[in-house]
């Protein structure tokens, strides 16, 4: 994998550990430079906050959507800290706190396509990343199953860079979505980048360190033993992760 910076195109404070924590692990230790960098990690308004946000801080235990950005911000420093990776958090918008130009709020669920109004963030995210990119950054990024927006978004980012990528599998989406594996990735190969059992341990100890949104996650991960024996399952399936890159 030689000696540049990979860089993980985070939707969310914790999609890239959720979903690639094993190989950053291996590679951190292997002594390649990783950053997880982050997207929808902005502060929101605090009155700016939708029903359908308020309920989520609810089920995360949080009182408010400063304190719901703070710790899950902390969060993310701890599972990073865990696997060796360095982390950029940006100050784009969760989508639960996004409203369009007419002030109503552009969702009450997250796995939708992006609204119209939503059509800027793509370049604005291929803006950010590309100022901070080296010649010889390594950059993966959301596959987008589960077609969550900001997976989806993030996606389309990154994609407007023109330059090669990797994708990685969406965890836990990977789970709860399984039909949508081989159309989003029609036209990709799939490399196995194997992680050593120690590896999965630390991949999973990170992955434990975003306790807030373990309890909505859906079935197989909404607890901290499902989400062991489902990165466990992932892990033994090909004895490591996956990363599919244009054929």
């Amino acid at each position: 994998m030689g000696a540049m910076r990979w860089i993980y195109l985070s939707p969310h404070l914790d999609d890239a550990v959720f979903c690639a924590g094993g190989l950053i692990y291996e590679q951190t230790q292997a002594g390649l430079p990783v950053e997880i960098w982050t997207f929808m990690s902005g502060y929101p308004q605090e009155a700016d906050v939708s029903p359908f946000a308020e309920l989520l801080h609810t089920q995360w235990g949080f009182s408010s959507a400063q304190e719901t950005i703070r710790l899950r911000r902390e969060e993310d420093k701890q599972a990073a800290a865990i696997l060796g990776a360095g982390i950029l958090h940006f100050d784009f918008l969760d989508c639960i706190y996004r409203r369009g130009t007419n002030g109503e709020w552009l969702y009450s669920g997250v796995f939708v396509p992006p609204q119209p109004e939503d059509a800027w963030l793509p370049s604005q995210i291929a803006e950010t990343i590309s100022t901070r990119l080296r010649p010889d950054d390594v950059l993966a990024c959301p596959l987008s199953l589960g077609s969550h927006v900001d997976h989806t978004l993030a996606r389309q980012g990154a994609e407007l860079l023109r330059r090669p990528l990797y994708y990685f599998i969406d965890v836990p989406y990977l789970f709860n979505y399984p039909a949508e594996l081989e159309p989003k990735s029609a036209g990709l190969r799939e490399t196995v980048y194997p992680v050593t059992e120690t590896g999965l341990s630390r991949w999973k100890e990170a992955a434990l360190a975003y306790k807030s949104q373990i309890s909505t996650l859906g079935e197989v991960f909404n607890t901290p033993e499902k989400v062991q024996a489902s990165l466990q399952s992932y892990w033994a399936e090909r004895g490591g992760i996956r990363l599919l890159q244009m054929a």
